[in-house]
């Protein structure tokens, strides 16, 4: 799949930081289902299901570094930040910078805009690293060579999704009509003003959001329209055939997986169990 004699290992070394024993791994994780090779009979060599086994692999590191990192923080912070290092648009980013980009092998029909190929053959390049050298090899490469040189796994802890941002830039990049609809507004008991939107979506109501402000309530309200168009395969569906009515394009569904996805609540950094109990919000007044 790559030039012949030394230059796959020399290539793979700048990448990796050491010599693969068995480059066919790797060679593996950057080969794409669209350009799969027959190894024999009935048998197609791609990378899908070593994507599977790097993303449980990464998972598992992710946690151990976030669950050291921060050993005052709860579950639901630690979740959060494990969601935001492992995204799709971080593993994006973070294959690119590698270089693993030159070198994955697929179909030229899918072009440069699926860009969601990088962070996956990342993945299966992890994956490579641990059948090949072992989960402690492959942990100092996450650790060294991603984490340490490509992220601020502080900064992202903190870092908010903008829910509408990304809404509205997705709508925009497919052409697809959206608005944000103040429904109502109300007092709390305590008489705060507390506002509720909807977004809809070519005229379908995609997420009602409650908050108190405008802002918020848009934001919550694209959160919840977000999480429809990624899990939603009805509504998906219903976008795909609107988008190649009205411009003559396909939409794939993988193209939904852009989408920023949700993120857990924060909890707060205190000592404290586990409670059931549901977390508080607006009290809508009566009447």
């Amino acid at each position: 799949m790559l030039r012949k004699n030394k230059e796959p290992y020399s290539s793979f070394y700048n990448i990796l930081g050491f010599y693969p024993d068995n480059i066919r791994l790797y060679e593996q994780a950057l080969l794409h289902k669209s350009s799969s090779v027959e190894v024999e009979k009935g048998k197609w060599l791609n990378n899908e299901r070593m994507e599977f086994l790097g993303d449980a692999v990464l998972d598992a590191i992710v946690a151990d570094v976030v669950y050291t990192t921060f050993p005052t923080k709860r579950e639901g912070f630690l979740t959060n930040t494990r969601s935001k290092i492992v995204s799709r648009e971080t593993l994006n980013r973070v294959a690119i910078e590698l270089g693993l980009d030159k070198f994955i092998v697929y179909s030229i029909k899918l072009n440069n805009h699926n860009k969601c190929i990088y962070g996956n053959a990342l993945e299966a390049f992890i994956a490579a690293i641990y059948l090949d050298k072992g989960y402690d090899v492959c942990k100092k490469f996450v650790c060294d060579w991603i984490i340490a040189r490509h992220l601020d796994i502080h900064a992202m802890a903190q870092k908010e999704v903008n829910f509408k941002s990304n809404l509205i830039e997705w709508s925009q990049k497919n052409k697809i009509d959206i608005s944000f609809d103040l429904i109502e507004s109300f007092s709390d008991n305590d008489g705060n003003p507390v506002f509720q939107t909807q977004v809809t979506i070519s005229g379908v109501q995609a997420g009602v959001g409650i908050g108190y402000s405008k802002k918020e309530s848009q934001q919550n309200a694209a959160k919840m329209a977000v999480k429809k168009l990624r899990t939603d395969k009805e509504f998906q569906r219903f976008i795909i055939d609107l988008k190649k009515k009205k411009t003559g394009e396909n939409t794939e569904t993988h193209e939904f997986d852009e989408l920023p996805e949700e993120e857990h609540e924060q909890e707060p950094d205190e000592p404290g169990g586990c409670t059931d109990e549901p977390q508080a919000g607006p009290v809508i007044k009566e009447g």
